[in-house]
């Protein structure tokens, strides 16, 4: 049972699933900006694993009030439906995990499979929103946001671990 003060929020702790939400926040909000994204393009090599793993970061991006066409609309949804989708697995996922197995590795687990599922969700419902909501374009895109998911979830998975269960 957790500590709670007479406000009801934990006293000097954070949950796994806080600390989670809060590093899918900074990792869509700085990887997605325009900025960075802009930035992977123009300075990294898309052929070595540094670059390429520069460029996946990127995946989410945003780029709200910078036009108006469809598909600008549609990785803006994205981003939002990818930070929208974690928060909530992350709430949820762990629920289950943490009543047999207690540890941090079932929390990395939880957040990286939350991030990962997240992902792949948000690349799905993006594509049904985008300008060619075909089924090959929500199949690719599904199988582009999981890649994301997998390759960049264990930064979600280690914030995780910055919090108790």
């Amino acid at each position: 049972m957790a500590l709670t003060n007479r406000s009801g929020t934990v006293s000097g702790y954070s949950t796994a699933a806080g600390t989670g939400t809060l590093a899918v926040l900074v990792l869509v909000g700085v990887c997605g900006s325009p900025l960075y994204v802009e930035w992977a393009e123009r300075s990294t090599d898309p052929n070595g694993a540094g670059g390429w793993f520069l460029r996946l970061l990127a995946w989410p991006a945003w780029r709200f009030g910078s036009g108006n066409s469809e598909g600008v609309l549609a990785t803006d949804v994205r981003a939002i439906l990818l930070v929208i989708f974690a928060a909530a697995l992350l709430y949820v996922l762990p629920a289950a995990q943490v009543a047999r197995v207690q540890g941090s590795v079932s929390q990395f687990f939880s957040g990286w499979g939350a991030y990962v599922l997240a992902a792949g969700l948000a690349a799905i419902v993006g594509t049904l929103l985008g300008p060619d909501p075909s089924l090959l374009a929500v199949f690719q895109s599904a199988g582009t946001g999981a890649s994301y998911g997998f390759l960049s979830g264990w930064i979600i998975g280690t914030a995780s671990l910055g919090g108790r269960a």
